[in-house]
């Protein structure tokens, strides 16, 4: 009996241990498991260092060949562009590509395509500005808080994002932070919400370079400046491993530190030397810090993108062997790779209402008229980037931002954030021309502008030109529409001038007269907005044309003439560029009608027209122009009013005004290469004119009045003070001139 017992109790003791080793087994099992499963979450931490940046790129390239998986993105200022880009989907390869297509040039040329412009911006470009506009307010001339606003690299951040829309960063593919800086506290700011590209470009705003970002009565800039390497941020999303990139500039030596501009660099870079220091204090052993050699490259040079993205591969592939030690297994890095580039559907939806805010002075009527994209239609992303592109481009403006929100009892809204400038409501502007033909005829211009914007809901504006030089005037207009839309305005105008006129008998100067008018009018006209003008209406006042040298046969007439008129004048502007058009067509008509109805003492009308095509094919363009001018009716052109001809593209080889009669017919054909590409400017150009014309019944018969031939050779280039030409013309009878000009030469 007591041996069943022992026996019965030996074998629960074993069946036991089973149990106890099963158990233990399945335990440990279990624990592989779950230590397997748990990998460590790995966090990316990308540092700010303008275009040094875009070696984010060749690291992120790294850590897909050692199939490192990315949990979480933080980013500051180029950072959080590459990092919001790639936290949204963007492929390595599509980021390559767009280092190829942006440049410095793209990025501050923030107007939309001129052609887009309405028509009274355009108008502008016809005259000899140079240098910043100039606000007036309160007595105080101000001027704008950023180079550029942002605006054009926002359109470009849209594009780069694959996540349009106001989103909780959380729900994107992979979860985001980006970190600026609050100018008004000076901390930093986490973003985890908001429309990716705004905060993107908020992040990014170099302060002195671009407009600083509005956002709930915060005035942001560049994050670099508290937490240009955010590793606390990235810490606070639980990482457990942070991969963190530091591209920053090295601090100038003593050879590099010259001038202001170096000096406020070197401040700027102290300033995040030293709270990247800080953080990276907060690495610990199991962290990886991939620091690229980026050589001679400055945060500036944007031009070079392609260029600088590769260097980040070296640098990631030095820390080889603790990125393979993060490596998933290829299928499951394929599946996680699959479900973060997986597209995020857009919110097409229509909008019920457009909301702008923050307006003061200016219409929002006014402001929806111009733009595509209008409630209940649905929204189509590049009809509503190019819609702020065009509000921008009005000239009211520091900067135009817009968002979508929900609103109880409304529905959708998109709201605009139209900031208008600070430095306004009146500006100022001033400009520079020069010229000379090397034989005594050296002219100069000066002017100021000054104008006042939106003295009423309609958007009236009163303009005020001062120049003197060759060509002295005071002209001052008051701009009335007389629609929301301004579709249709009143204009009525002063306008004083004096200029001089030098008469040629063939190659010798033989007298000069001057020319003084006062007059005053008023148009109607209409307004086809990106395309053109037409204006039609009446002016009254007085010339008084006077010989100052020569024999009294050369008088310009009467030394006091009652003048009274009909005008009309029709502008059409589809061109690109004033200075060096590349694409587009122009012209231009307009008609006087001296009129005793109105008081003349001279009865004539005087037309004339003018065209220009243009047509580029890579660097090369060609340029087709026609001009052509006269009398209506059987009445004379008074002597004070007949067409002036001559000098650089106006039948080169002529001096300036050296051909003066009562009709004109000319015809130009142009091609010109760009040498150069201009980041800030239009760049450099190398040109030649064939030019053909005929200045009819001339004043003095000696000139000739046939067919004219000539062609001209030039150098032209883009300058901070405007286009600068050198050239050499010369004509088939043998005139011939060099011209120097500063500003436009036609």
């Amino acid at each position: 009996m007591k041996k069943r017992i022992l026996a019965i109790a030996l074998i629960a003791i074993i069946i036991k241990s089973q149990i106890v080793f099963a158990e233990a087994t399945e335990s440990t099992e279990e624990i592989k498991h779950t230590t397997h499963a748990r990998r460590p979450k790995v966090c990316l931490v990308l540092s700010g260092g303008g275009a040094r940046g875009a070696a984010h790129i060749g690291v992120l390239k790294v850590l897909e060949e050692y199939r490192v998986p990315i949990h979480c993105i933080v980013g500051t200022s180029m950072g959080a562009l590459v990092g919001g880009a790639y936290a949204t989907g963007t492929t390595i390869s599509e980021m390559y590509d767009y280092t190829k297509s942006i440049n410095t040039r793209i990025l501050i040329k923030e107007n939309p395509p001129r052609e887009e412009l309405s028509i009274t911006r355009k108008i502008d470009d016809y005259s000899i500005f140079v240098g910043p506009e100039l606000g007036i307010t309160g007595g105080k001339i101000g001027i704008g808080r950023g180079f550029v606003s942002g605006v054009q690299l926002e359109t470009i951040l849209r594009k780069l994002s694959k996540a349009k829309g106001y989103r909780n960063f959380d729900d994107l593919p992979i979860p985001y932070r980006a970190v600026a800086t609050d100018l008004l506290t000076g901390k930093p700011v986490v973003f985890s919400k908001g429309e990716l590209a705004n905060v993107m470009r908020a992040s990014m705003s170099l302060p002195g370079v671009m407009v600083p970002a509005e956002f709930d009565n915060m005035v942001l800039v560049d994050g670099m400046l508290t937490s240009n390497l955010p590793i606390e941020t990235a810490r606070a999303m639980g990482a457990d491993v942070i991969i963190a990139v530091n591209v920053g500039s090295p601090l100038l030596t003593q050879k590099e530190l010259s001038g202001v501009l170096g000096v406020a660099n070197q401040m700027v870079n102290i300033l995040t030397d030293q709270n990247v220091h800080e953080s990276l204090a907060l690495l610990k052993p199991s962290d990886i810090l991939i620091s690229p050699n980026l050589g001679k490259y400055l945060t500036s040079d944007f031009d070079d993108l392609a260029k600088i993205a590769p260097l980040g591969e070296p640098a990631a592939r030095e820390a080889s062997e603790q990125l393979k030690a993060l490596s998933l297994p290829e299928d499951e890095y394929l599946a996680l790779r699959a479900r973060q580039t997986k597209l995020i559907p857009t919110d097409l939806d229509p909008v019920q209402k457009i909301k702008f805010v923050k307006l003061k002075r200016v219409n929002p009527e006014y402001l929806q008229s111009l733009m595509t994209t209008q409630p209940n239609q649905p929204i189509v992303q590049e009809a509503l980037d190019r819609d702020m592109r065009w509000l921008y481009g009005t000239g009211d403006f520091e900067h135009v931002n817009y968002k979508i929100i929900e609103e109880e009892g409304v529905g959708r809204i998109l709201e605009v954030e139209a900031i208008e400038k600070p430095w306004g409501p009146d500006y100022l502007r001033f400009g520079l021309g020069l010229s000379s033909d090397f034989q005594g005829g050296a002219y100069f211009n000066l002017l100021a502008s000054y104008r006042k914007t939106w003295l009423n809901t309609l958007g009236a504006e009163w303009r005020t030109d001062v120049q003197v030089g060759q060509y002295s005037r005071l002209i001052s207009e008051f701009y009335q529409p007389i629609d929301t839309k301004q579709y249709f305005f009143v204009a009525p105008h002063v306008a004083l001038e004096r200029y001089g006129v030098t008469l040629y008998q063939k190659r010798d100067r033989v007298a000069s007269y001057d020319v003084f008018s006062a007059v005053g009018g008023i148009d109607l006209g209409s307004m086809f907005f990106r395309y053109g003008q037409l204006r039609i209406g009446f002016e009254k006042g007085i010339i008084e044309p006077k010989l100052d040298t020569g024999l009294e046969i050369y008088s310009p007439g009467d030394k006091h003439v009652s003048q009274g008129a009909f005008t009309a004048k029709l502008i059409l502007d589809q061109i690109d560029s004033v200075h060096f058009p590349r694409s587009g067509w122009r012209a231009a008509a307009k008609i006087y009608n001296s009129n005793t109805m109105l008081g003349a003492d001279d009865i004539y009308t005087r037309w004339e027209a003018d065209g220009s095509a243009v047509y580029s094919l890579g660097a090369h363009t060609v340029n087709f122009g026609l001009r052509a001018g006269g009398k209506m009716g059987t009445h004379d052109l008074p002597r004070y009013d007949l067409f002036r001809w001559g000098g650089f593209l106006q039948q080169s080889g002529y001096k300036n005004d050296q051909l003066i009669g009562e009709n004109l017919k000319f015809g130009r054909l142009m091609y010109y290469h760009r040498v150069m590409r201009g980041t800030l400017f239009e760049g450099a150009y190398a040109g030649v004119s064939l030019e053909a014309g005929k200045v009819g019944n001339p004043l003095i018969q000696e000139n000739p009045s046939g067919l004219l031939k000539s062609a001209s050779i030039f150098l032209a280039i883009d300058t901070p003070i405007g286009p600068a030409y050198l050239a050499y013309g010369r004509a088939q009878d043998s005139n011939n001139s060099f011209y120097f000009y500063l500003g436009r030469p036609i």
